[in-house]
């Protein structure tokens, strides 16, 4: 029988999605599952988003350029003006989702087997992108008991080898929330600038930065205009995860030009997606405010329901859509099945993300889940419900 490769084999399963087999037996026994475990938000998406593909009236669905249309382009432009990032088209590739935008970075300026530095616990298809380009992570590591903040950035210097392409951040974190400060962009900025370094930073949570801080983009740093590479995406500003539209952003020709290549490749970002991304950017900013607002709600209540269960610790989350949670368990994969196949109160049940899958480091995160505050507080709250009452019970 013929082989896989080895790049195949070593390819790691999604731990926001394997679980899925298990939540579709639940469902067939009749059961009701409460999603805690993937970014999937449950805001409508912008009517103007929706109109603009329902009354559209293209009679031949066409390619599109590779880079993405020049309108989408430029009104994204438009946007991050907004936001205090000086950009043209030009510097700006669509992508299909921000995760064919790090695809395309990872293969644009890392060879196999060179290196790139990120902070763990990181997003999961991290791991996967670095497989499939046969990347090498080097992680730093942050802890619960930290609320994940950062060690010194002087830590990431100390990482840093021939080997070392890039840093990778995402700002604000899945799954841990935090979001970087002003000064930390700035330090890492210096770092990228002594030692030659890209730094790519992964910013399609910019909308959901929370308790008055301000998003600070690398993109804001003038000075690197040849180090940086931002990846962005329509999926969770608007609520339009199934559009599948990112981009990739930078300043440096050289990268813009290799991207390209890859763009070409693969031809052209889907047509519809981009008339429905290009009028998403017409959404009141009182749509961002309601949501945020929202978001912060959800957090909140998630947080205090979750430090009244015994054993458990959460880190308080800045930004983003997502916690993680320590629990009195010893594998959180086997808990995260249990929970579907196993256990439900009157026949409700959850289920989570394990948050082994978010690190890098073998062995940490056994006991840890990552929970997605995209439901109503009223589902959080029941939610949070079964966990407690499922932990008085489960044994490993």
């Amino acid at each position: 029988m013929p082989k896989i490769s080895q790049k195949g084999a070593a390819m790691p399963q999604s731990p926001i999605r394997k679980l899925v087999p298990f939540a579709e037996k639940a469902y067939k026994q009749g059961k009701t599952v409460y999603h805690l475990n993937i970014g999937q938000p449950d805001i409508k998406t912008p009517e103007i988003a929706l109109d603009a593909v329902r009354n559209n009236s293209i009679e031949t669905l066409a390619y599109s350029r590779s880079e993405g249309s020049d309108e989408y382009r430029s009104k994204i432009a438009n946007y991050y003006s907004k936001h205090d990032i000086n950009v043209t088209k030009e510097n700006i590739i669509v992508t299909t989702g921000g995760s064919e935008a790090l695809l395309f970075a990872f293969g644009s300026i890392m060879d196999v087997d060179d290196e790139v530095i990120i902070p763990e616990p990181f997003y999961a298809n991290y791991n996967g992108f670095s497989t499939a380009s046969g990347v090498n992570i080097v992680p730093v590591i942050s802890k619960i008991e930290d609320n994940f903040a950062l060690p010194a950035i002087e830590e990431f210097e100390k990482l840093i080898t021939p080997k070392t392409k890039a840093i990778l951040i995402c700002n604000p974190g899945n799954p841990t929330g935090y979001l970087y400060t002003k000064e930390e962009i700035k330090k890492l900025a210096e770092i990228v600038i002594k030692h030659d370094l890209f730094l790519i930073s992964d910013e399609v949570y910019r909308e959901f930065a929370y308790d008055g801080v301000e998003h600070y983009s690398i993109m804001q740093e003038e000075n690197l205009k040849d180090h940086a590479i931002m990846i962005d995406s329509v999926s969770k500003r608007y609520s339009m995860c199934g559009a599948r539209i990112g981009c990739l952003v930078s300043r440096n020709e050289e990268v813009l030009f290799t991207v390209l290549k890859f763009a070409q490749a693969r031809l052209s970002p889907p047509t519809l997606a981009q008339i429905a991304s290009e009028a998403a950017l017409e959404t009141p900013q009182s749509y961002f405010d309601e949501v945020k607002t929202e978001y912060v709600a959800r957090r909140d209540v998630l947080i205090a329901e979750l430090e009244k269960i015994d054993g458990v610790k959460v880190a308080k989350p800045k930004g983003a859509f997502y916690c993680i949670v320590e629990l009195p368990i010893k594998n959180s994969d086997a808990f995260a099945q249990w929970l579907l196949e196993d256990f439900d109160i009157n026949g409700e049940t959850i289920m989570v993300a394990p948050a082994a899958g978010f690190y890098s480091t073998p062995g940490v995160g056994l006991n840890q889940i990552r929970i997605a505050y995209v439901l109503n507080k009223e589902s959080l709250v029941q939610a949070v419900h079964i966990l407690k009452e499922a932990l008085k019970v489960y044994k490993d």
